[in-house]
């Protein structure tokens, strides 16, 4: 069987590591809002190049903590818009409307699979604050004109980085591209804890106190609560393994992306379409999607060969039940990839002879 995602081969990849690193946070017998998380936002902060990094729970919360904190510094209000890929990952989107704002979907390209670009001013209005990148599967998202088109509009360019750690553009890594970046260490990114963990990169000094404040009950002083705030603080065992993985996600992502090198090499069936192939900067591979009409007969056929594979996402965020105003709305090339995308194995501790396993199958696929 080839996996999609071996995490208990990954994990025992630094097993002497993590268990070092949870003997140490054991033993110190301090376990919330200690050295290892201070150590770990410094690291990290370091290595995507920004002055602040706050810990907290998960990926969605990083990313309501930073429109909740813009509210609350008086930047955005309820009704304020914030244009967001229509393709994404719904926890963009429920991070939006956790704070009483509008999301506005735009449509992505279809060869690249990110928000086009060209098509974001014909979405601005009045209310329009923000907008949110998300760089879905490792691929950076930003844009020359998109950075152009927030300075030119003052609006926030917010980042949902939580697929991209150790992406770059222009030499920049993701999480420093804008004003914040929302990152997840769900155990299967690129940069993986052992359960939930998150955190906010910024180099905005107001925005970073008011969010680390906002994740500790609202408060910045012991026992004295500015905002109403919630409990959202990353453990200290979660910051020693995710220092762990940190210091090998260079290695991890360059794996990632010679086994991506392969299939876009080797991967030869007009059924299957695969992504317009960035440069190993712009591209970190947390997720090798293709794209293929008979989506649902190629998912069978790689089971039956051993290959598991997973779909991202097989429905669309304004199709979903949570969203039904949104039901009726047209977004054909959102709805297309929907569809059609299939999602390929690949990891640090997939091995070669395995990417050839997934080859061969696909190119005998002929449904």
């Amino acid at each position: 069987m080839v996996k999609f995602l071996d995490l208990q081969k990954l994990t025992q990849k630094y097993s002497a590591e993590i268990k070092a690193a949870a003997d140490r946070v054991i033993d110190s017998g301090w376990f919330l809002q200690g050295r290892e998380n201070e150590e770990f936002e410094a690291q990290y902060a370091n290595y995507i190049g920004s002055k602040h990094c706050i810990g907290c729970a998960n990926g969605l919360d990083a990313l309501i903590w930073i429109f909740r904190a813009y509210v609350e510094l008086g930047v955005m209000k309820a009704g304020d818009e914030v244009i967001v890929p229509a393709n994404t990952y719904i926890a963009t989107i429920l991070a939006i409307t956790e704070n009483g704002l509008k999301p506005v979907l735009v449509e992505p390209t279809l060869d690249n699979l990110q928000i086009d670009e060209n098509k974001i001013e014909e979405a601005l209005t009045e209310k329009t604050k923000a907008i949110c990148i998300v760089h879905l599967y490792g691929r950076c998202a930003c844009t020359k004109k998109i950075i152009d088109i927030c300075k030119s509009k003052n609006l926030k360019l917010i980042e949902d980085n939580a697929q991209a750690h150790g992406c770059t553009f222009e030499g920049v890594r993701t999480g420093n591209l804008g004003d914040a970046a929302g990152h997840s260490f769900y155990p299967g990114k690129n940069i993986g804890a052992l359960g939930d963990a998150g955190a906010v990169t910024t180099s905005d000094g107001e925005l970073a106190k008011t969010i680390r404040a906002l994740a500790n009950y609202g408060s910045s002083k012991k026992y004295v609560f500015k905002y109403c705030g919630r409990n959202s603080r990353l453990d200290e065992i979660q910051a020693a393994f995710l220092k762990v993985k940190l210091a090998h996600i260079e290695e991890d992502n360059k794996h990632r992306q010679e086994i991506a090198k392969f299939y876009y090499e080797n991967i030869k069936n007009p059924l299957v379409r695969l992504p317009k192939k960035l440069s190993d900067a712009n591209n970190v591979y947390h997720i090798f999607p293709v794209l293929c009409e008979k989506r649902d007969a190629l998912q069978a056929h790689l089971s039956q060969n051993q290959i598991q594979t997973l779909i991202h996402y097989p429905i669309a965020p304004h199709k979903q039940e949570c969203y039904k105003k949104w039901n009726s709305i047209s977004l054909p090339i959102t709805e297309k990839i929907h569809a059609q995308e299939l999602s390929l194995p690949i990891s640090p501790v997939l091995e070669l002879e395995e990417a050839k396993e997934v080859v061969r199958a696909i190119n005998e696929f002929n449904a």
